[in-house]
């Protein structure tokens, strides 16, 4: 029964990341539809606005919720709600992830109720914030104690700084192409 319970947790941890994944492009994307044309920017925000509640509330926060039940099942056939140092670092991480998740339920409602805060760019940043916790869970997970604090953190850190080259790259490649 374990085995079954286990691969539901994973199954939903894929599904929530497919939502925290592509919500932030669907907020990029109606963000930048005000630079288009009438009626252009009125009929891509409404299909934005579509796509935001389908995913959001139809994949992503099912995901979610189905995440935490089976992933508090799965510690407690597992280890029966023992801590160890690895899993308390882990969980540390997921409440974070679900702090990220609960501020882009905050610019999902925003956006549906047509208040853009955000730019495009700052969307584009704010976007890469879960591949950051999928990296740290994951290693976390499959490496558990043979991952030493300090080097885990500073490959964190490494990881975090590539990324934000990489989004920087991809800027001025798109500034030239305009």
């Amino acid at each position: 029964m374990y085995s079954y319970i286990k691969a539901l947790h994973i199954i939903f941890i894929v599904t929530w990341f497919a939502g925290l994944f592509y919500i932030p492009r669907l907020l990029m994307y109606n963000t930048e539809a005000a630079e288009e044309a009438e009626p252009g920017r009125t009929v891509l925000r409404k299909h934005f606005n579509i796509m935001m509640k389908r995913l959001w509330y139809g994949i992503t926060w099912p995901s979610a919720v189905l995440t935490a039940i089976f992933g508090v099942i799965t510690w407690y056939m597992y280890l029966r709600f023992s801590l160890p140092g690895w899993l308390l670092i882990k969980l540390l991480f997921v409440v974070g992830l679900y702090v990220y998740h609960f501020s882009l339920q905050s610019m999902v409602k925003q956006q549906l109720q047509g208040v853009f805060k955000y730019t495009s760019q700052q969307l584009r940043l704010w976007n890469e914030v879960a591949t950051i916790f999928l990296v740290a869970i994951v290693m976390l997970v499959v490496v558990k104690d043979g991952l030493s604090a300090i080097w885990g953190l500073v490959g964190l850190l490494l990881f975090i700084i590539l990324l934000l080259l990489a989004i920087r790259v991809y800027k001025l490649i798109r500034q030239r192409k305009k």
